[in-house]
């Protein structure tokens, strides 16, 4: 041969050889580039909470022991303190110079402030020396110029102002003034008794107003009451005992209050020394003398009839000393605490999550939270205040929200839940993985249940016991199968089928019984005519055919005694009886109804990568086992299966990973409920589906974007295991059957 072309041969061969190997690499790359460029999305939802100092000062002419309060913006632009002569000054940041001073005007000539309580939106309590209590708001308005320029102005809102007691002096003062404007006083008094005050505003038809005043004492009993909270709408009172019990009133019928239940929440009875509510005015966060903060809510106890009672939920990392002040962000379930020693805490509720301590400055006296809670700001017990930036973007992320077990409020146990959103503004969103892997795993299994039998069972027939011209017109229309769009599966499955099979739900279950029982009565029917030599030329590849009509009888059978068998033995509706019975619930877009839909869009890629397999099988191997005397079934079992098993094992695997990704289909018939529950009358929500259904809806960079963008990387990685064990199998059935 000429030399030269040898080289030429040579030189393509190792050209093609390069570029192929260049072309995998690159394939490889861009996989795990692709990879890459999601979970990148999906890190910062583990990253660490981070304080930044953005001021620090002391305010001239200020002791730490006259402060009783402190506060910033939302734009860390404006820091306040308040002190007990009843004055709000503001401060500049980072400078710390003085923008204005505004004198709170007393109840009474000379009082002066001698307790402050924080709630709501820089809404505060105040107790005056005279026993008047008021109730102001700080507000900072945003004021633009002719060129562009924002102003903050700080200003103060007086929203009400109450008396002093005639029968004694409080010691402890709670206001709260609801959005129809009602008032509600609660006064602790020093000989720990508690008072009631509302005054309810009404307006008719024809604009006249009635004022009505309501003034009820509260049975605390014996206990000695340490800590107090009131929610928003001063419906619920809390209140905490120096024996380590905790008491809950109702009262919103003000004439009568009614305490809702004593609970004991410490057995070594320690101290309760501060309360406050969590945003959302369901669960009460608890600090105690020894450092301890928990937070709980009221459960059904079944042992009491399913009377709701206070339950310990959630413990949050603890302080070396007594916590003295709980304040609650006005975003999410987050909580600042401050101890005796000064130390300041954030955590978060649900997630349990210790965010940020703050122990390294001189001891804290007061501590307050902007509204956005992005910022922070502490006076130290030298009057030094240092004003912290807070980056604090996913505190309700952590693994155990995302793949465990999560006690939600209003809750009467710990779940795995999924919803993302609400039309409530104090909803917590519920972000758990678990039910999604979970639905991801159960619609798959069901669509594998239905579609490997019948694509392997077809490919075995097809390829070893149909005629040529039989399986050159079957081969292809199975593959045609394939093309069909998913969104036109889905659609017919979930509009048409699931109506279908929810009306004929008991004739589906006697097909399943009636089909298998119809083809081996008709094979054991059919032994005796095997003789007849007109009759044997069926079974060259002609069985299918002549099978058919007893499918089809069985099928019709089946339909026609649904409605009979429907109505003696389940009442008329199977449904029904399978809830009240059973205690299972029927959902007609189901994991039967997916196990069909799916299964039909898997079926086409087992069946075709079976088939080539099966035929590929060197004739040489079945004339053999033949020749020996094995039958054609035996010959298939004991020769065919083995030797093509990589074949099959890799399109069973092809199409179980087709299986987990899919999203239309399980988009449109699964009824996108993110349940754990195996029984195949419930839907599911798959991973695939959530990310469609959520992602256009998710804020960009929000913590539901993020999570999305991890379910994805979990869904990338869930395929690249199945497909590497997948790969090692077939390795290893093809080196144990390479050699035949």
């Amino acid at each position: 041969m000429d030399q030269k072309l040898i080289k030429r041969i040579k030189r393509r061969d190792t050209l093609a050889r390069w570029i192929i190997t260049a072309g995998g690499f690159a394939i490889i790359f861009c996989v795990i580039f692709i990879l890459l460029l999601i979970a990148r999305v999906s890190f910062p939802l583990f990253a660490d909470p981070e304080a930044h100092v953005v001021a620090r000062f002391q305010p001239e002419g200020m002791a730490g022991e006259n402060i009783l309060a402190s506060g910033v913006d939302e734009y860390l632009e404006n820091a306040y303190v308040l002190t007990r002569g009843g004055e709000l000054v503001f401060f500049a940041l980072p400078s710390g110079s003085v923008v204005r001073r505004i004198e709170l005007e007393p109840p009474g000539a000379g009082d002066t402030l001698e307790a402050a309580e924080l709630h709501g939106d820089q809404v505060y309590t105040l107790l005056w020396s005279g026993g008047a209590v008021t109730v102001d708001r700080v507000a900072f308005a945003s004021q633009f110029d002719e060129d562009g320029n924002r102003t903050i102005v700080p200003r103060v809102e007086r929203q009400a102002e109450l008396s002093a007691l005639e029968d004694g002096e409080p010691v402890r003062a709670l206001a709260r003034v609801a959005r129809d404007g009602t008032l509600t006083r609660i006064s602790l008094t020093s000989d720990n008794r508690l008072l009631l005050d509302r005054v309810a505003v009404t307006q008719d038809i024809f604009g006249r107003e009635s004022r009505e005043e309501i003034r009820q004492a509260i049975d605390g009993g014996p206990d000695r009451i340490s800590a107090l909270t009131l929610d928003e709408a001063g419906d619920g009172l809390y209140a905490g005992t120096d024996n380590g019990v905790l008491l809950r009133w109702d009262l919103s019928d003000a004439r009568e209050p009614q305490r809702l239940g004593r609970v004991p929440a410490f057995d070594d009875q320690r101290q309760i020394t501060a309360l406050t509510m969590v945003y959302g005015d369901i669960s009460l966060a608890v600090g105690d003398e020894k450092g301890g903060l928990s937070t709980w809510f009221p459960v059904s106890d079944p042992s009491r009839g399913g009377e709701e009672r206070l339950r310990l939920i959630h413990e949050l990392t603890g302080h070396p000393t007594a916590v003295t002040r709980i304040i609650a962000s006005r975003r999410d379930k987050s909580l600042i605490s401050l101890d005796r020693s000064g130390i300041v805490h954030l955590d978060h509720m649900t997630s349990e999550r210790h965010l940020i301590g703050l122990d390294e400055i001189s001891p804290l006296r007061a501590v307050g939270f902007s509204t956005r809670g992005t910022g922070l700001v502490g006076i130290g017990e030298d009057a030094v205040m240092t004003v912290w930036a807070l980056y604090n973007p996913h505190p309700e992320v952590s693994l155990k929200t995302l793949f465990g077990k999560v006690w939600y409020e209003s809750y009467d146990q710990p779940v795995y839940a999924w919803q993302s959103s609400s039309s409530s503004d104090d909803f917590e969103p519920k972000l758990s993985l678990t039910p999604l892997i979970f639905g991801t795993l159960k619609g798959t299994f069901y669509a594998m249940l239905l579609a490997v039998p019948l694509a392997l069972l077809g490919a075995i027939y097809t390829s070893q016991f149909a005629r040529p011209r039989f399986r050159e017109l079957i081969k292809p229309t199975v593959e045609v199968m394939a093309a069909i769009p998913t969104v036109v599966i889905g659609f017919l499955a979930a509009l048409w089928f699931a109506p279908l099979l929810e009306r004929n739900i008991v004739a589906f279950f006697l097909s399943l019984a009636f089909v298998p029982t119809s083809l081996i009565l008709a094979i054991v029917l059919w032994q005796p005519l095997r003789r007849v030599r007109a009759l044997q030329r069926i079974e060259r590849g002609y069985e299918f055919i002549s099978l058919l009509p007893v499918l089809i009888l069985a099928v019709a059978v089946a339909f026609v005694l649904g409605p009979v068998f429907e109505g003696l033995l389940f009442g008329g509706d199977f449904t029904l009886w399978m809830f009240s019975e059973g205690g299972l619930r029927y959902d007609q877009r189901n994991s039967i109804v997916i196990s069909f839909g799916l299964g039909f869009a898997v079926i086409p890629i087992i069946f075709t990568i079976a088939e080539d397999s099966l035929s590929n099988v060197p004739s040489s191997l079945r004339a053999a086992s033949l020749a020996m005397g094995a039958s054609r079934w035996q010959t298939v079992w004991r020769v065919i299966l083995p030797s093509a098993s990589p074949g099959i094992f890799a399109g069973v695997m092809i199409g179980l990973g087709r299986a987990i990704g899919e999203t239309m289909i399980v988009l449109m018939a699964t009824g996108n409920t993110a349940i754990m529950s195996l029984s195949p009358f419930n839907g599911m929500r798959p991973l695939s589906s959530n990310i469609a259904v959520e992602i256009p809806e998710a804020p960009v960079g929000g913590t539901l974007y993020r999570i999305l963008f991890l379910s994805a990387v979990i869904l990338f990685v869930m395929t690249f295991l199945l497909n590497t064990v997948a790969e090692v199998v077939r390795q290893r059935l093809r080196r144990k059957y390479g050699q035949f």
